[in-house]
Order: structure tokens, then C-alpha cells, then sequence
């Protein structure tokens, strides 16, 4: 398996950065700017899950509830926003005129406090269950499991606390985002373009964490995690690090689909959104760098556009596609370029550059070093 150049990522990511921040704003239609910056968000939770399942092993099934934290932390201060100081959001006043506002929604009033607690409240949780966990070995389908009955529990709390946070029918109508004036095409291109750049700024953090040491053990702990207990390293702490940087990328996701959708219900975090995430990861590749955002933003258009169109079909379609890429692609469609280079060079017999994730008797020869 031959190396993958350190500077043809970066290319990658730089080129991936002009076609979203410069051509995408010039020449795509207000309507598609929005579904763009849709995609961009389940693309950014997309790029956090390649680094847990891809790189660490972990299939992180529940990543809707870090998703609906980080959306429901923006849909409050939004509508506290929209509601202006001292007043209740509207859906409370049809329930109850005379209710005061929840204490735990005070705080989202303040625009430090609600960018705190995006990045925040992910870390806290994720940082609980997945010391609680990992300590405890659990893993394989049993973690796959859990997690996914985590987000189907957040789903069912929101649902049945309807007078606090709206139930089924979820929070929407959002006037204002941190000021700026949602209705106003310039500003929606504006949060579009800062969740793009998030999207950016979440692919080179992933890029580095991967050529890092802290990558190489990541890939060691999933293939051979009883000999990187050997060396010394405590296989637990490696995965909750990829587990909460993970779930950190899925509230910021959250928190950026709230303002370009422009509404937030259970349905977008229960195990239904969930599975959607992983299949789009699955589709582009887990173990690519690019195959996790590209394959989201994939399914994301299938689900816009099929799913709005021809709605009884879009999930046979999304299932079929699912079970061939298993059977066939099980890296996904970012292994076609191995295959691809292997096809083009096999006459000079040079090696082709695999998309397999990477052995773990390399890397912990590396982290013997």
C-alpha cells in the first residue's frame, strides 16, 4: 500500500473550499444555496462519524443526539430571539399565557452562552457515556445498540415535554440569527457560507488528527487494542477522544441545520436521522478522508429531491443502495479510485493506493517508535 502524499488532502480540502465558499454562492439559485447548506451540515456530522467508525471501529449509531443538542441549544436562543427580551415564545403562550419561562431556557437568551453550550454540552455527555462505556469494554453491536437507544430516548423526551420545548411539532420561525435578519436572501447566504466553513474547518481538523500520533493509535486501538494496552496506552481514552470530537461535530451540524432549515423537530434526531448519517457515510467511504462528507451530501440530495417527489420510494431506494454498496463497495464509493488506480498502473505493476482503512501491525511499529 503506498502512502498518500501529506499535501494532495490539503489540495483536496483547498479545492473542495473554493468550489463551496466562491462558485457554489455565484452561480446556485437562493434554493439551492439552502439545500447546499443543508447537505454541509449532515456533511460535517458525516466527517466526525468516518473519524469514530472509520478510523476508531466505533459504530456510533445515536449521533442524533448530539445533533439535537447542538439544534435544539440554537432553536432555543433563536426563539427567545424571534420572542424578544422578557417574552415567552409563542408556542408557550397558546399553552399557558400565564406560565413563567423554564429556567433551563433563561440562559439561551445570551449569545455566549448558547455558542458555549454547542460546543459544551456535547463534550459533557459524551464524555459521561463514553467514559462510561469504553472503561467498561463495551463495544461491537453492544455499543451500536446503546447509542441507538439514546437518540430514540431524546426523541421521546422532546416529543412528550411538548408545553417546554414543543413536542412533535418542534420549534420554528425563526426571525432573527444573532441579529441578522433570517428573511434577507444576504444572510442566508451568509449562514450558509459560515456552515461551509465549518464544514472546512472540521475536514483539516480530521486531516490532522489522522497524520497525528493520536491517529495512528486511534487505528492501532481498533485492530489490535489489546496490544496497544500492552504498550502501555489506555485504549479507553483513545476512543472516548474520537467518541467526544465526534459528537462535538454533530451539535455544531445541529446547531447550523436550525437557522437554514428553519425548524427542528424530533424527527430530525431520532434513530431514523441517525441511520440516515451513517448511511451516507457508508456510501462515500468511512475510511476516506472526503468519502463521509461527499457520501451525506449524497444522500441528503437523494432525500431532498427523491424523497420530496416520490416519498414511498426514496427508502427502498436508499435501502437498495445501501445493501449493494455492502455487498460490493464495503469501503464505499472512495474505493473506486483505488480500484481505478490499480486498473491504470497494473501494467507497470507499481501498487495501487488502497482506501482499505490502514493495518494495525504498521502503525504499532510506528507508535513503538
Amino acid at each position: 500500500m503506498t502512502k498518500i502524499k501529506p499535501w494532495l488532502p490539503l489540495i483536496g480540502i483547498g479545492v473542495f473550499a473554493v468550489l463551496l465558499l466562491v462558485v457554489a454562492p455565484a452561480v446556485l439559485s437562493m434554493h439551492w444555496i439552502n439545500n447546499l447548506g443543508k447537505y454541509c451540515c449532515w456533511a460535517i456530522a458525516a466527517v466526525g462519524i468516518g473519524l469514530a467508525w472509520g478510523r476508531g471501529g466505533m459504530l456510533v449509531l445515536g449521533q442524533g443526539v448530539f445533533f439535537g443538542l447542538g439544534a435544539y441549544a440554537m432553536a432555543m436562543h433563536l426563539t427567545l430571539e424571534s420572542a424578544g427580551p422578557d417574552s415567552l415564545p409563542v408556542f408557550m403562550i397558546l399553552y399557558d399565557p400565564s406560565a413563567p419561562l423554564p429556567a433551563f431556557w433563561e440562559p439561551f437568551r445570551s449569545d455566549l452562552f448558547t455558542l458555549l453550550a454547542i460546543v459544551l454540552l456535547p463534550v459533557i455527555v459524551a464524555g459521561i457515556l463514553g467514559y462510561a462505556l469504553f472503561k467498561r469494554r463495551i463495544k461491537g453491536a453492544y455499543f451500536a445498540i446503546l447509542s441507538q437507544a439514546l437518540a430514540v430516548a431524546l426523541a421521546v423526551l422532546i416529543s412528550s415535554t411538548i408545553r417546554e420545548t414543543g413536542g412533535d411539532t418542534g420549534l420554528s420561525d425563526f426571525t432573527y440569527f444573532f441579529g441578522f435578519v433570517l428573511d434577507d436572501d444576504a444572510n442566508k447566504v451568509m449562514v450558509f457560507m459560515i456552515a461551509a466553513a465549518l464544514l472546512i474547518v472540521c475536514l483539516l481538523a480530521v486531516w490532522q488528527l489522522n497524520r497525528s500520533r493520536f491517529g495512528e493509535l486511534l487505528i492501532a486501538t481498533r485492530d489490535a487494542e489489546e496490544r496497544v494496552r500492552f504498550l502501555g496506552y489506555d485504549p479507553a481514552n483513545i476512543k472516548l477522544v474520537a467518541y467526544v470530537v465526534a459528537a462535538v461535530m454533530a451539535s455544531i451540524a445541529g446547531a447550523m441545520f436550525v437557522p437554514i432549515v428553519g425548524i427542528i423537530t424530533p424527527a430530525e434526531i431520532g434513530a431514523s436521522a441517525s441511520i440516515l448519517m451513517i448511511a451516507g457515510v457508508a456510501l462515500g467511504g468511512r475510511a476516506s478522508l472526503f468519502g463521509p462528507a461527499l457520501g451525506a451530501m449524497a444522500i441528503g440530495w437523494g432525500q431532498s429531491s427523491l424523497g420530496s417527489s416520490w416519498p414511498s420510494g426514496w427508502i427502498y431506494i436508499l435501502g437498495l443502495v445501501f445493501i449493494l454498496v455492502t455487498l460490493f463497495l464495503p469501503m464505499g464509493l472512495s474505493s473506486l479510485v483505488g480500484k481505478a488506480k490499480s486498473a491504470l498502473w497494473r501494467p507497470r505493476a507499481a501498487p495501487a493506493e488502497s482506501t482499505e482503512p490502514p493495518a494495525a501491525a504498521p502503525v504499532l511499529d510506528e507508535v513503538k517508535k
